[in-house]
Order: C-alpha cells, then sequence, then structure tokens
C-alpha cells in the first residue's frame, strides 16, 4: 500500500481565518499543516468537515490554573481539569499564571509550575510570571534568566492587599521589563479607591455579594489606566490592561492610543454578557457572580464591544478563576460571608469560544473574521505565539476546530468540565458548538469525548517579541538629550 501525503486529512470544511474565508481541504503532517488546497490526496485518517466550519484553535490567554489567589486560596482545578474544560470548549493553547508571593523566590515558583503544568496539561501552555516581591534578585537576576527560558510576560497587580506593588514598585518592574524585552500585564484599579469604598459599605452594614460591585468604583479603573500610561510612557515600555469592564476604561484606552502610546488591551465574556444585577440574588447565591473588576452595566457592555470592533480592545480571554461554591471556595470563611471574605473569579475557561461565537458568528455581531480574530490570531501575534499558533496556515502547527455552526446547546450547572461545578451563564442557549478539536495534528475532542492523556500538552517557550519592544520614543524626562545627560534607561 502506497504511504500516504498525510496524516490526517480534514475534508471539505469552510475554513476561516481572522482574513479570508474559504471551501477547502487542509493535508495535516508531523503535527503541522502540510497543504491546504481541493481535492487534497488522502490521508491515513480523514475527518468529514462538510457543513462545518474550520477555525484555528482558540487561544486563551488569562486563565488562573492550580494558583494559590492573593486571599490565600488555591482555584479549584488542576491542570488537568482546567485545560480538559478548556479543550471542550475549542481552546487549544493557555497562558496561566506562576505566581511569585511576598517572600517566593521567583525562579523556584515558575520551576514548580512547570512542573505541574507537565504533567497535568492536556493542550499547549506558556506562561505569565506574576511578580508581587520586586526584589533586586528578582529584578536583577531571576527576570531576566527567566525571560531568556522564554517565560516573556510579567503581570502586576495595584490592588490587593497581598500581592499589589506601589507605585515605585511597578516604575522598577516595567524597567526590568524593558531591559529584558518582555511585556508587563496588569490588573489595574486603584486601591485606595476599592479600600475606602469597602470599609465604608461594611461599617454601614452594606455586606451581602452584591455590594461587592459597589465597593470597585468604575472610576478606580480609569485612574489607575491612565495612571499605568503615564508610568509606561516614562520608561518607553509597552504594556497590556487586563480585562477591562468600563466605559471609561475603554475611553482611556483609545485616548492612550490615539496618542501612539504602546499600550494593548483585554476584556472577558463576563463584561459582554453579564451585568452586576447579576450579583443581585437571595441570600449567598449572588457570591457565584463575584469577580474583580466587578461586573458593570449594559452601557459598559455596549462601550467594550465598540472597543473591539474599533480595535482599541484586542483580545477576550476567559479570566478564569474557578471557586466551588461551598466551604472549599466561595464560601471558606463561612456560609454567610461578607462579600471581602468571598473568593473573586468566575469559571469560564470552556464557555468562552461559544458565547463569542453565538454573539458574534450566530447573532452577526462583529462576524466570524472578528471572533477568529480577538480568539485566536491577536492573541498569538502579541504574545508572540505566531505564525506557529493562531491561524490556518501552511507550517502552522494544526491546532484545529470543527464546529457545528447548527447545533444549539443550553449551559447548565455540572454540564462544563471545570471543578467549579457550576457556570455563571446557567440556562443560556447558544447556537453553535466545538464539535472536533485537534491540537497538533492529534483529535483530542471528538463527539463529546476525550482522547488527550495528561501531560500531552506542550510547553511553548516564547521571546516577548515585536509586542514587547519599546518605541525609542524617550520622553523629555528620560531623553539625555533633553534632560542634561542624565542616563536614567
Amino acid at each position: 500500500m502506497a504511504h500516504s501525503a498525510f496524516d490526517c486529512v480534514i475534508r471539505g470544511g469552510r475554513v476561516a481565518t481572522a482574513v479570508d474565508q474559504f471551501d477547502a481541504d487542509i493535508g495535516i503532517a508531523g503535527g503541522a499543516i502540510a497543504a491546504i488546497g481541493r481535492d487534497l490526496a488522502a490521508g491515513a485518517s480523514e475527518i468529514d468537515a462538510r457543513n462545518r466550519l474550520v477555525l484555528p484553535g482558540g487561544i486563551d490567554t488569562h486563565a488562573h490554573i492550580a494558583q494559590l489567589s492573593g486571599a490565600g486560596i488555591v482555584n479549584a482545578d488542576t491542570f488537568e481539569s482546567a485545560t480538559v474544560s478548556a479543550a471542550f470548549g475549542g481552546t487549544t493553547t493557555v497562558i496561566p499564571f506562576a505566581a511569585q508571593h511576598i517572600g517566593m523566590n521567583l525562579a523556584d515558583v515558575v520551576r514548580d509550575y512547570m512542573a505541574l503544568a507537565s504533567q497535568g496539561s492536556v493542550i499547549d501552555y506558556t506562561f505569565h510570571m506574576i511578580v508581587s516581591d520586586p526584589t533586586e534578585v528578582t529584578l536583577k537576576e531571576h527576570i531576566p534568566a527567566l525571560v531568556a527560558q522564554g517565560h516573556s510576560t510579567i503581570k502586576v497587580f495595584m490592588t490587593y492587599d497581598r500581592i499589589r506593588v506601589d507605585d515605585e514598585q511597578l516604575l522598577d518592574i516595567l524597567l526590568a521589563a524593558r531591559r529584558s524585552q518582555a511585556l508587563v500585564c496588569v490588573h489595574a484599579e486603584n486601591h485606595g479607591m476599592i479600600s475606602w469604598m469597602g470599609k465604608r459599605l461594611i461599617d454601614g452594614g452594606y455586606t451581602s455579594p452584591k455590594f461587592h460591585a459597589v465597593s470597585h468604583p468604575r472610576g478606580s479603573e480609569a485612574e489607575a489606566f491612565n495612571r499605568l500610561v503615564a508610568f509606561a510612557e516614562l520608561i518607553d515600555q509597552p504594556v497590556m490592561i487586563f480585562h477591562v469592564s468600563t466605559a471609561e476604561g475603554v475611553a482611556a484606552i483609545r485616548q492612550a492610543r490615539g496618542r501612539g502610546v504602546k499600550l494593548f488591551a483585554e476584556t472577558c465574556p463576563q463584561y459582554l454578557f453579564l451585568t452586576a444585577k447579576d450579583l443581585d440574588r437571595p441570600g449567598m447565591d449572588g457570591a457565584k457572580w463575584i469577580c474583580s473588576p466587578p461586573l458593570r452595566y449594559e452601557a459598559d457592555q455596549e462601550a467594550i464591544w465598540q472597543g473591539l470592533e474599533l480595535g482599541d480592545l484586542q483580545i477576550v480571554t476567559s479570566d478564569h478563576a474557578p471557586y466551588a461554591f461551598d466551604a472549599t471556595g466561595k464560601l471558606l470563611a463561612g456560609p454567610s460571608p461578607i462579600f471581602k471574605q468571598i473568593a473573586n473569579g468566575l469559571p469560564g475557561i470552556e464557555a468562552r469560544l461559544p458565547l463569542l461565537f453565538d454573539a458574534m458568528v450566530s447573532n452577526g455581531r462583529l462576524g466570524l473574521a472578528k471572533f477568529v480574530e480577538v480568539t485566536a490570531t491577536a492573541p498569538a501575534k502579541i504574545y508572540n505565539l505566531h505564525p506557529r499558533k493562531g491561524s490556518i496556515a501552511v507550517g502552522a502547527d494544526a491546532d484545529l476546530v470543527i464546529w457545528d455552526r447548527e447545533r444549539q446547546v443550553t449551559l447548565a450547572d455540572g454540564m462544563l468540565h471545570d471543578r467549579a461545578a457550576y457556570t455563571p451563564y446557567a440556562g443560556r442557549t447558544l447556537t453553535g458548538w466545538p464539535e472536533t478539536v485537534i491540537r497538533r495534528g492529534e483529535v483530542v475532542i471528538s463527539k463529546g469525548k476525550l482522547f488527550a492523556k495528561p501531560g500531552s500538552g506542550a510547553f511553548l517557550p516564547r521571546s516577548g517579541g515585536e509586542a514587547a519592544a519599546p518605541r525609542n520614543r524617550l520622553s523629555a524626562d528620560i531623553d539625555p538629550a533633553r534632560n542634561f545627560g542624565a542616563r536614567i534607561l
């Protein structure tokens, strides 16, 4: 029998990228896309994709997996459970967080986190490094060495008592990132405003879950964005703003990008499909919808959709942070905790793509090309995984998802594969569902069954790439030609 030219051929699907749509076969060999065309030669195996969409595998660049939170709680998912859930939802690459807390050695943190991922992940992965203790050793030794090893993004928090960095520390981290050409990602909210508001709510007896939304004043977001932008401009260091939730935040980003600041931004499905009203439920039920930044309002949703349409926001991530609604998670402080004692975070790694597909493709909001862009291509480019990931092209990894665009699924608690055991989107009926998921040429999900083994996902070392490169537009305070010769950087 003649040797097949391809390990697998995906036959007769409607292929879509961020820029094109066409009917074609896709030939896969050695884990990569080897050919795209009509009537390709037979493969060793074949998948019938007629009447189906064939899209790039999703890339989720913001997920908390097996991670100790700033409140000292480990979230519900292992690497196996989280990445299995991701795969069922059509995601083939994930970027979670190796989280340093005060007193921890960053190099040890990354090493230990690598071990967890290598044992459990069923999809490909790379990491963000959370830096909360920017000691001289962390800044001058660990960050340069770890970036050289392929860990090229750093996350910092501007709020949360146990892990936030102050303004001067943030400037130090931005400078260390610039010297190593790493991208800095930021949870940007004004800590003082949140602390002040939370104390006054609690003193007034306003302690139920719904008051979490009030405890993060919406102005705390835009203020922190503008402060971060000022720091980034001073250091000439690109930054990514995480989980944009307000219209004011979108406006601040648009203004900064409009004057040439190298700034990227993401949002999440919860800020597109949920509102603060979801927290207003009997008893403690509203705790399921507590996340930070908190859920906002319909007008904010519209502003965020417009930000995606105009390109002010480039990515939609899950910010998957699963905590079970029991004493191991949301109710760790007891059956009737005040909102300050409730773990912040929502499960969402599996629902992200179906939610967005239903809105953007099935219901026509921004369309198929934009769906691929914000869920696969843009994240791959910003985090320097492209052209290996994020598109359908000869030579790219064969990370592909075959979508049944007609299938309707009603989300319900317990039906998804993470360990939170509930979904904040229960009761929603979505049109369009990932049917077959392929990672580097191997079928990992087909017809509701998992075929990948724990640890079969691959680590993706990467440099900072173009997104992390400074523009070398020095401010007058930093430019030696204009600051009397002082060399700050």
